[in-house]
């Protein structure tokens, strides 16, 4: 079937590994004998493996994200972690995400520590996806939001997950996500008390020299930033200049304008 009616049914077979969800069928369809349970999970459990090293095209990406669902569905911590627990890298790029397959993989990387990058790069999500991944991507390594039309309010939510203690992003790519000054002046204010982050993306979008103050605080007061690109936005001669001489003071950082 190509109309999804399958896969619903799949989802469906996943939730009644869940002890919770086979008690409130139990009074149509009877109690559910604990070795059919065992045989779900361990389907859900060979699923998840056999994709987890399939995502190189989008009908691989597709399947791997159809069997997060499994998981979401069985509602099984356990479970969650014993089939993703060596999974390092989620990459989904170019492969279209609703909000539901957001709360799906918010779902995944909340249970499971071992996911350190995750690379969304033009997945159309907006700020309703982005609220469901809100409250795990300072979980992230290295995130990847480039290609989105997040907006000033979707780089906001980015800037709540910077602003977490408990942060541990590196790597930053919000390259083409319609920042604004306004938004930039926001984001520059979370990272002012980040101690994690070494690069950041910001090409393509729309800052110009009005941003260049807060960039320019924000380059001589974050130690650990290495590596800062910001092709592509609408800076002028003077503040690309400006920009550029700020790696004099610090030696082994590099901007890119």
């Amino acid at each position: 079937m190509t109309d999804g009616r399958f896969e619903v049914f799949l989802r469906f077979v996943a939730g009644l590994s869940s002890s919770r969800t086979a008690w409130i069928l139990e009074e149509f369809l009877g109690k559910f004998p604990h070795q059919t349970i065992c045989r779900v999970s361990d389907w859900v459990k060979g699923e998840v493996k056999r994709r987890a090293g399939n995502t190189r095209s989008d009908a691989g990406k597709r399947r791997l994200l159809n069997t997060m669902h499994y998981l979401f569905e069985s509602q099984n911590p356990a479970l969650a972690q014993q089939t993703l627990g060596s999974v390092e890298t989620l990459s989904f790029s170019e492969l279209g995400l609703t909000p539901i397959d957001c709360v799906v993989l918010s779902h995944a990387i909340r249970l499971c520590d071992t996911i350190k990058r995750l690379n969304l790069w033009n997945c159309r999500i907006q700020c309703e996806g982005l609220q469901r991944l809100g409250p795990v991507l300072h979980k992230c390594q290295d995130l990847g939001l480039g290609g989105n039309d997040l907006g000033d309010s979707g780089v906001k939510l980015v800037s709540a997950a910077l602003r977490n203690p408990h942060c541990k992003i590196q790597a930053l790519r919000l390259d083409s996500v319609g920042l604004t000054d306004s938004g930039a002046e926001d984001l520059v204010s979370a990272l002012s008390t980040n101690t994690s982050l070494t690069k950041l993306n910001l090409t393509g979008n729309s800052l110009t020299d009005r941003s260049v103050p807060a960039l320019r605080d924000l380059i001589l007061t974050l130690p650990r930033l290495e590596r800062m690109w910001l092709l592509g936005n609408k800076f002028g001669p003077t503040g690309k200049k400006e920009l550029r001489s700020l790696q004099e003071p610090r030696p082994g950082l590099t901007v890119i304008v």
